[in-house]
């Protein structure tokens, strides 16, 4: 692996215009992070990856490297694009279990960080380390969002959150298991328990329903709710199952449902293309799922699902369906069209105001409506990458830090 790595590092032309760089949402200092390394020093090449995202071990490992770094690597006009998510991944997976990160001295100031996925990761770390007093809430028992309860483990080991856990509380930072914000309190009393900023990052959990007659028999689930926890499923799947939708939760839902034994696994499309990643959609081919293609469900019946054809234009849009619906049967069905927030906390907070969507307003610095609370992540965009998250939350733990420090004045 290691000989692997070096010799990945040494194709780096190390661009004085690293397109490479340009493609990474998190802007990640590739060239000089793989030239340091190639000089001798792992250390430091680890801390400027860290520095820059501190997700960037999930990131080298769960991103769409192919449509992000790689795919725009020089190298890959003429051949095969240097394997910068390779050589980010052995670096960083081998800092985080030798970091000691730096922390400033503490200024006794209380931060509440609502969530523990990427964007309460992000967020809560960066404020810890600069000197605040750190406590998150999250409402599951343990932290990771969706990189403990949507990703499975053959994408992202649990054990790599488990460090993160280690880390934080390393850290300093209090963690709160099995607290919904809005239920037994919210956002008022941690204004009065002394909490000066407050963070939301509970991204996007409640699945988008299709609103079809059939959606509530017992055969039908959600991908969301799937991926927390397929064993939960093992005995209610049969050996077929259609799934409704075509994007990254979709290809997890299938990969996941084969590992567990369904032999017949369709992914069903609306229109004529899909909204994963190549790479994901050709890893759920080759184990074994079938995408069929414009296919519209309008009910699902015990058998399976009825559905009619659909015609689209050049964008993908669909122009026309067919009258007469035809059944494809199954023994289950996953619904995996999309998410929304859990707005528990939105709609009861005094002050906070949320789109048509159901997401948060926020201004540019990823302040809410409400002062003092700050949101980031998919509560703020949708359901969207890692490394989305982690960038917004990098520019909002700062926007905290200034609007604290300017009430210290």
């Amino acid at each position: 692996m290691a000989h692997n790595v070096i010799a990945e590092a040494k194709r780096c032309l190390n661009c004085k215009k690293p397109l490479c760089r340009t493609g990474c949402p998190i802007n990640t200092p590739i060239p000089n992070f793989i030239q340091t390394f190639l000089n001798g020093d792992i250390e430091e090449a680890g801390r400027m990856l860290f520095d820059n995202n501190p997700l960037s071990v999930v990131c080298s490992i769960v991103c769409n490297h192919g449509n992000q770094c790689q795919g725009h690597c020089v190298r890959g006009l003429k051949g095969e694009p240097v394997e910068i998510s390779t050589i980010e991944n052995f670096i960083s997976e081998r800092y985080l279990d030798s970091l000691v990160l730096s922390k400033a001295e503490s200024n006794g100031i209380k931060v509440a960080v609502i969530g523990s996925g990427p964007a309460g990761i992000t967020i809560a770390i960066t404020m810890a380390q600069l000197g605040y007093d750190v406590t998150v809430f999250e409402s599951k028992s343990d932290i990771g969002g969706v990189l403990r309860f949507g990703i499975p483990e053959f994408r992202l080991p649990k054990v790599i959150v488990d460090r993160y856990k280690t880390l934080m509380l390393r850290l300093g930072i209090k963690l709160k298991f099995n607290v919904t914000i809005g239920k037994a309190f919210g956002v008022e009393e941690l204004f009065r328990d002394g909490f000066k900023a407050i963070s939301i990052g509970t991204g996007v959990t409640w699945p988008i329903a299709l609103n079809i007659k059939g959606e509530t028999l017992g055969h039908v689930h959600y991908g969301v709710h799937f991926l927390e926890k397929p064993e939960a499923y093992r005995d209610q799947l049969g050996k077929s199952m259609v799934i409704i939708g075509a994007g990254n939760v979709a290809m997890d839902v299938a990969r996941t449902a084969l590992r567990m034994g369904v032999r017949d696994v369709k992914i069903t499309v609306r229109s004529d293309t899909y909204s994963a990643s190549e790479e994901e959609k050709q890893y759920a081919e080759y184990e074994g799922a079938e995408f069929i293609f414009n296919k519209q469900p309008v009910e699902i019946t015990d058998d399976g699902v009825m559905f009619v054809d659909t015609v689209c234009d050049e964008q993908h849009r669909i122009i026309s369906t067919s009258d007469t619906p035809t059944l494809m049967q199954a023994d289950s069905v996953m619904i995996c069209i999309s998410q929304r927030p859990s707005n528990m906390i939105l709609t009861q907070t005094k002050g906070l105001e949320i789109n048509e969507r159901g997401l948060a307003k926020i201004a540019e610095n990823g302040e809410t409506t409400r002062e003092g609370v700050f949101a980031s992540g998919d509560v703020v965009k949708g359901a969207k990458t890692v490394v989305e998250a982690a960038e917004q939350s990098k520019r909002v733990a700062y926007a905290m830090h200034g609007y604290l420090q300017g009430l210290k004045k």
